[in-house]
């Protein structure tokens, strides 16, 4: 589900660019501005070739969305009880580098993400139809790091600074629909004395 999602928001921004370049908003002579899911932390080693140019999307941190979470480890389908944990909801972390040669292209993409998500911010089946089976909505809001923050995430990455935004996507929902068991619905009680006749 998490590769899903992240392949969903990189085609998505990859489009907004296209159409900003269509438009003429965004003159970027040579530049495809490929959005792909990538390791940033890859940057700089054997394997960096096929990141250069690229704008890459990847994921830096996860935590449960505890708050979201269903106490109930049951579901009622037709008559029937179905036993079965609730599904976990996540938050996931998002980092967006524009990791081109040029530095000036690198920002200007940059301010195009982060004007992408100004433009959308939220998605669910009605505003956006081919969002991946199984998610209900998406949500992305920027996260803000100080320079102690920025400096531990790229001291964590093994990489020196390259232009990049931070989002926090929610919700996440992860449910596998194995069942532990199942029941019939109650729909009566019957109450006997102590003698075993009904009361």
């Amino acid at each position: 589900m998490i590769n899903l999602a992240l392949d969903f928001i990189a085609s998505h921004i990859e489009k907004y660019l296209q159409q900003q370049q269509t438009l003429g908003i965004l003159i970027l002579p040579g530049v495809k501005h490929p959005v792909i899911l990538g390791n940033v932390s890859q940057v700089g080693t054997s394997t960096d070739s096929t990141l250069q140019n690229m704008i890459l999307v990847s994921l830096v941190k996860i935590e449960e969305d505890r708050i979201s979470r269903s106490p109930d480890n049951y579901v009622r389908i037709d008559q029937q009880v179905v036993y079965r944990n609730p599904p976990v909801y996540l938050n996931l972390d998002v980092l967006f580098t524009a990791n081109f040669e040029n530095y000036r292209t690198s920002l200007l993409l940059l301010s195009s993400i982060i004007q992408f998500f100004q433009y959308q911010n939220v998605f669910t089946p009605q505003n956006s139809p081919d969002l991946p089976q199984g998610i209900e909505e998406l949500i992305f809001d920027m996260k803000t790091l100080s320079l102690q923050d920025l400096n531990n995430l790229w001291a964590i990455l093994g990489s020196k600074y390259i232009p990049s935004v931070l989002y926090k996507m929610r919700l996440i929902k992860i449910m596998d629909t194995f069942t532990r068991g199942s029941a019939e619905v109650i729909k009566e009680i019957k109450i006997n004395d102590e003698q075993g006749n009904p009361a």
